[in-house]
C-alpha cells in the first residue's frame, strides 16, 4: 500500500499532494486508531485528486487500499463497542458493591483497619497451629501491639483498641500492618490464615494507565483499600 501511495503522490510536479498529506498527518498524530483512519482517508482522497493521468494507480493496489480502509473502520467500531462494554461493567461493579457498604466484611490482607478506635482479626480454629503470634506495626515499622493468642475449637475474633503498648497512647484511625505467625504446642512454626475484619465505607475506581481502559475497583474499609477479590466473607 505504501509503495503505490508514494509513487502516485510523487507524480504531481508541484508537490501539492505531499504537502497536504504531511499537514494532515501532523494534525492527527497521537490520536490513536481514529487518527490513523482520518490520515488514511486524507491520503487516499488527495492521491486520487493528484494522480498523473498518464500513470494512474494500479487497480489491484486501489482495491488493497480500500480493503485496508474498511479494516480500519471496523477496528474503530470494535474499540467503541469495547468502551461501551467496559462502561457497563463499571456500572455493574458499583451496583454490586452498594449492599456491602455499612456491613462488616472479612478480607485477606496484611493490614488492619482501625475504625473509630477499634480493629479486628478473624483467627481460625486450632489445627496444626494451636496459637497465633500477632504483631501490629505502623508505617515506619515500629511495633504498636504484640499479643499471643491461644486458638480455640472454633474461629474467633481478636480485637485491638488502637492503644500502643510502648506509649499507652491511642493511635489515630487508619491502616496498620499486621503479621500473624502460627505455632504448634511445641513452639514450631505452622501456617495460619487470618482475615481482617472491618466495615466497608466506600468504593474507589482507578482508571487504567494502559490503552484497554479497564481500570479496577477497590473496596474501602476506612483507611484500608482492598480489591474485591480479597473479600472472604460478608457479615450480617
Amino acid at each position: 500500500m505504501s509503495t503505490s501511495t508514494t509513487s502516485s503522490l510523487g507524480a504531481n510536479p508541484n508537490g501539492t499532494a505531499a504537502s497536504t498529506a504531511t499537514a494532515v498527518a501532523g494534525k492527527t498524530q497521537g490520536l490513536g486508531i481514529a487518527g490513523s483512519f482520518n490520515t488514511f482517508l486524507a491520503l487516499l482522497t488527495t492521491q486520487l485528486k493528484n494522480q498523473d493521468p498518464t500513470n494512474a494507480m494500479d487497480t489491484n493496489a486501489m482495491t488493497q487500499q480500500l480493503v485496508s480502509f474498511a479494516s480500519v473502520e471496523q477496528q474503530i467500531n470494535m474499540n467503541s463497542n469495547l468502551q461501551s462494554l467496559i462502561g457497563l461493567q463499571q456500572a455493574s461493579a458499583v451496583s454490586s458493591a452498594a449492599p456491602l457498604l455499612g456491613h462488616q466484611v472479612e478480607v485477606a490482607s496484611n493490614q488492619l483497619s482501625l475504625q473509630n478506635g477499634r480493629a479486628a482479626l478473624r483467627l481460625p480454629a486450632s489445627a496444626t497451629a494451636s496459637q497465633a503470634q500477632i504483631t501490629v506495626t505502623d508505617a515506619i515499622g515500629r511495633t504498636l501491639k504484640s499479643d499471643v493468642v491461644q486458638l480455640g475449637d472454633s474461629a474467633a475474633d481478636w480485637q485491638w483498641n488502637g492503644v500502643a503498648d510502648s506509649t499507652g497512647r491511642r493511635v489515630p484511625d487508619g491502616a496498620y500492618t499486621v503479621a500473624v505467625a502460627g505455632r504448634d504446642a511445641a513452639g514450631n512454626p505452622q501456617p495460619i490464615a487470618a482475615t481482617t475484619v472491618a466495615t466497608a465505607t466506600s468504593t474507589t475506581y482507578t482508571p487504567s494507565s494502559g490503552s484497554n481502559g479497564a481500570g479496577s475497583f477497590q473496596l474501602n474499609l476506612g483507611g484500608l483499600a482492598v480489591p474485591f477479590t480479597a473479600i472472604r466473607n460478608v457479615r450480617n
